[in-house]
């Protein structure tokens, strides 16, 4: 526990994350399936996975598919929930894991088939660097699919600088942001879909597509921090107390574009 980094507001929302065994992206399970739908991974012979977190997409896509995964996460301690989950699924002979970042990915051009990021570049500085890397590694007529959320109004001043003080000083997009830096990938074929957010239908997809005895055991972990770090109690006060409040004002976006052959 000793490598949980603080903030002012105690530990860093994706770092507490990654030490509990729990990650998110928007729009659970059926998000996913659009987004390997839409950039037929059914053909792929190999697919990157940016921003595995704990496993769970790659573990999916390497059990639905006939293929080759690699997940690279930032965390180390992400990579080995990853491995974890691979290893339960049975799967750990089909995937790949390395530690790297979206902004600088350790592969050579024109590897990827498809690649699949969740739930990342909403918190990367160089969001543009970020969506260049991921483009750069895909193979000429191969897909880029992204599922990113944005704000739909901007937060209360209040709100705002939690969520900075949160996310390290990230900027939460507004949808228009999001839609220039599309504009601007370079990639054919583009397609930005919209999605709405149920906050109660939103908790309900996690466990679902987390799982039940997963999820359980990052909340068991999740409790006993809670009870024995104050640093994790200011955390849990602040991260999970507004929640409601910032999905209040979140939509997600399923991003997919095709490199130019």
């Amino acid at each position: 526990m000793a490598n949980v980094k603080s903030t002012q507001a105690g530990i860093a929302y994706l770092d507490l994350q990654a030490h509990v065994g729990i990650t998110k992206h928007i729009g659970g399970r059926a998000a996913t399936d659009r987004l390997l739908a839409d950039c037929h991974v059914e053909n792929a012979r190999e697919v990157l996975c940016v921003g595995c977190g704990i496993g769970v997409s790659t573990a999916y896509i390497a059990k639905k598919f006939d293929c080759h995964v690699v997940g690279v996460d930032i965390s180390d301690k992400m990579i080995e929930w990853a491995r974890l989950r691979a290893k339960r699924e049975r799967v750990e002979s089909k995937i790949e894991f390395r530690t790297a970042d979206i902004q600088d990915l350790p592969f050579q051009a024109n590897r990827f088939d498809a690649v699949i990021v969740e739930s990342v570049v909403s918190f990367v500085t160089d969001k543009a660097r970020a969506i260049r890397e991921c483009v750069r590694v895909t193979k000429p007529g191969g897909y880029v699919g992204l599922n990113e959320s944005y704000l739909t109004q901007a937060l209360p001043p209040e709100l705002s600088e939690m969520v900075g003080r949160t996310l390290g000083g990230i900027e939460m997009p507004m949808l228009e942001t999001w839609q220039a830096l599309w504009d601007a990938s370079g990639l054919q074929e583009r397609v930005l879909q919209t999605y709405s957010i149920d906050a109660r239908q939103e908790v309900s997809d996690r466990i679902r597509w987390i799982g039940v005895r997963w999820t359980l055991e990052a909340f068991a972990r999740l409790f006993r921090l809670y009870l024995t770090r104050p640093e994790v109690r200011v955390s849990v006060r602040e991260q999970y107390g507004s929640t409601s409040d910032v999905l209040g004002k979140l939509e997600y976006a399923l991003f997919v574009g095709r490199k130019q052959v």
